[in-house]
């Protein structure tokens, strides 16, 4: 499909694919994405969820494909990406998005089993993913990687996905310098407290009118996949203006006014 581009609109016409977009962040941003007239490449895990995305994308009378797609397989990476190639041929956003978090437990208390579904979603997922990928993205293409603030802070019962959180900003800080020279720019986005259904299991009693809405998240990156190809900004923290917490302790309410947002795909 030609390119079709117009300096009112310069996303109109990409081809734009999303792991995780069924819900959260991920969906806000395919509805952005949308909305830019972008043609959309959505994955997730639930088809149910997916076929109603799709549905409900689709009437932006743009091309939507919607692949079911776990990023911790493989197998299941591949088929989605042959399918990319035979249905787009190319990539001009690659947003991953797709992510899980696990209960709150001290290391001793922590499972193997769910210290390796954490790295295996959030960090070799993200790799597997953006390795399928990248045949198919040429100069002026973007990669945007979700990471949350938990990429630079740490929060006690959560090593998992902390530790998931910081190796995928190395990998997107070596990915960067690896794609430089190529002209394919690479965006580390740091979401602070998100308002998504992920509070209900984490904090009930979150206060979540204080959180940044998902779709503030998905502007601010849509925003800056427009710059110019000879621009681009590299890591976006986007934090709530409000402490979401009250609390004697300086460094407890810092950590709790920066408190990470999983994604879920």
């Amino acid at each position: 499909m030609p390119k079709t581009r117009s300096a009112t609109n310069p996303l109109k016409g990409k081809n734009a694919l999303i792991t995780g977009a069924t819900q959260g962040i991920g969906l806000a941003l395919a509805r952005a994405l949308a909305t830019e007239q972008c043609h959309l490449i959505i994955c997730g895990r639930n088809e149910s969820r997916l076929s109603k995305v799709a549905a409900e994308l689709s009437r932006q009378k743009i091309r939507v494909l919607a692949l079911k797609c776990d990023v911790r397989d493989q197998q299941s990476v591949a088929k989605a990406i042959t399918a990319v190639r035979k249905n787009f041929q190319r990539i001009d956003l690659l947003i991953n998005n797709a992510g899980i978090a696990h209960a709150s437990r001290p290391v001793s208390q922590l499972s193997p089993r769910d210290w390796n579904d954490v790295i295996a979603t959030n960090l070799t997922g993200m790799f597997l993913v953006t390795h399928a990928a990248l045949p198919l993205m040429k100069r002026g293409s973007v990669i945007a990687n979700n990471l949350s603030i938990a990429a630079k802070r740490v929060f006690p019962g959560s090593a998992a996905y902390n530790a998931s959180k910081h190796g995928a900003l190395g990998f997107t800080n070596t990915l960067r310098e690896e794609l430089r020279q190529r002209g394919i720019r690479v965006i580390a986005l740091l979401p602070g407290a998100t308002d998504t259904a992920i509070w209900g299991t984490l904090w009930p009693a979150a206060p979540r009118k204080k959180m940044i809405a998902p779709e503030t998240v998905a502007q601010a990156l849509v925003d800056a996949l427009k710059l110019p190809e000879n621009a681009t900004i590299e890591e976006m923290e986007i934090l709530p203006q409000q402490e979401l917490c009250k609390h004697p302790f300086p460094e407890v309410k810092r950590a709790l006014a920066l408190r990470w947002q999983p994604v879920v795909g």
